[in-house]
């Protein structure tokens, strides 16, 4: 994380930082301080904090995920969501979603993930019945392993896809939930 603590022109305080896991992880060296000099009159601004709500509830957080599950309007309904969360429980990871489920109320908007949510850098990101719109791309892209699951071959997503499977995701996640259960149960 990058931090920056310093007074603007006004005296008041100000903070800096970049959220955790938008870079790529470094393996080596031992890293180093590099002091910059920002005018704290850049900063200045007229906002008022009103409310701060935070997440909670036990689930993994979807921004610090190692692996992330999401899903897209291929679920076909919010009653097909318990397959995607399912699959994500089996491995220990948080459920995301694309912007048009959020906007159709089948999930909350704190798992959308995409430029208008959350942008994600998981080791592993599987998305389920999302074809790739440029805007949920955006969000995801950076993850190390992208396993895609779509019925169209010709989904964007798999343009990005590590690993692409052409099936019915509302076939495959209860397969690879499966799978996952027995291999991690031994």
């Amino acid at each position: 994380m990058i931090a920056q603590v310093g007074n603007n022109s006004t005296g008041k305080p100000f903070f800096v930082t970049v959220r955790g896991k938008i870079y790529a992880e470094s393996k080596e060296g031992a890293g180093e301080v590099v002091e910059e000099s920002v005018d704290g009159a850049a900063l200045e601004g007229r906002m008022v904090v009103k409310e701060v709500k935070s997440e909670s509830g036990g689930s993994v957080n979807l921004t610090e995920a190692d692996v992330i599950v999401a899903a897209g309007r291929g679920l076909k309904g919010a009653e097909n969501l318990p397959l995607v969360k399912d699959l994500a429980q089996a491995l220990k990871g948080a459920f995301g979603a694309s912007r048009a489920i959020v906007d159709a109320g089948w999930t909350e908007y704190s798992n959308q993930v995409g430029q208008t949510g959350k942008t994600v850098n998981p080791k592993l990101y599987i998305a389920l019945g999302i074809s790739g719109a440029i805007q949920h791309l955006v969000g995801m892209q950076t993850s190390k392993t992208i396993v895609a699951v779509n019925k169209d071959k010709d989904a964007p997503i798999f343009n990005i896809a590590s690993y692409g499977i052409v099936g019915d995701a509302l076939e495959i996640a209860p397969a690879l939930t499966k799978k996952f259960k027995a291999e991690l149960a031994d």
